[in-house]
């Protein structure tokens, strides 16, 4: 386990926690499982939380770009899908530009396809023969990051990398599976990145004493957990 946290990504834990988009109690999560912790990113709307966010994601990438293990490929275009990812990749690319000195383009897609005007569902810089990252929130079955793909795909772009706010780093209903690892068989080995994992959680809590909410959080790893 990784005995330090990055400054960004207390930051975004902290910020999270004020605005109640991350959780600790009891969730009852879609799949049914009982989960000690939610995180909800339909809440990280502030200019705060948005500055957070925006730069634990350009943080992310940038120390994605110069890992020594599975690097994360330069790329010309950020994708935020239809809606949440909107506000995100558009503060995420200004924060690349303005932090670390990366330049990409912006895109993102509407629900339904636009029939005038400049037509169809993709919005910003053109996708097609170029490299794109797309940033996604909470990975878990991985339909709404599949989605997403295909969209670029079907533009023209080429896939490189998926930036997730939260890994929850747990199996599949088949109790084997990582949506993780399926996303990469798609896009790269090493191309899924997350700002933060549970083990970062875990990290976090033990840090600030909070014993209760570090037992249930073990047990649901124990439970759920990638082995």
């Amino acid at each position: 386990m990784a005995q330090s946290l990055q400054p960004y990504q207390l930051d975004l834990i902290e910020k999270s926690m004020s605005v109640d988009a991350l959780k600790f109690g009891s969730f009852t999560l879609k799949s049914g499982r009982v989960s000690p912790y939610f995180f909800n990113a339909g809440l990280l709307s502030t200019g705060p939380i948005l500055a957070a966010l925006s730069s634990a994601y350009a943080g992310t990438i940038a120390d994605g770009q110069i890992s020594s293990i599975n690097p994360l490929p330069q790329f010309d275009v950020l994708f935020g899908p239809a809606y949440k990812g909107i506000p995100f990749a558009a503060t995420t690319a200004l924060v690349l530009h303005t932090s670390h000195g990366i330049e990409v383009g912006l895109a993102y897609d509407r629900k339904e396809a636009k029939d005038h005007g400049e037509g169809g569902n993709m919005v910003g810089v053109s996708v097609k023969g170029r490299r794109v990252v797309v940033l996604d929130d909470v990975m878990t079955s991985g339909k709404a990051v599949r989605g997403a793909i295909e969209t670029v795909q079907r533009a023209g772009g080429e896939v490189v990398g998926v930036i997730q706010a939260l890994d929850r780093e747990e199996v599949g209903q088949d109790g084997v599976s990582s949506t993780v690892k399926e996303i990469e068989a798609l896009v790269g080995e090493g191309r899924v990145r997350s700002i933060l994992k549970m083990r970062d959680l875990l990290v976090w809590l033990e840090k600030n004493g909070m014993e209760k909410e570090l037992e249930e959080m073990r047990g649901y790893r124990d439970k759920y957990g990638l082995k």
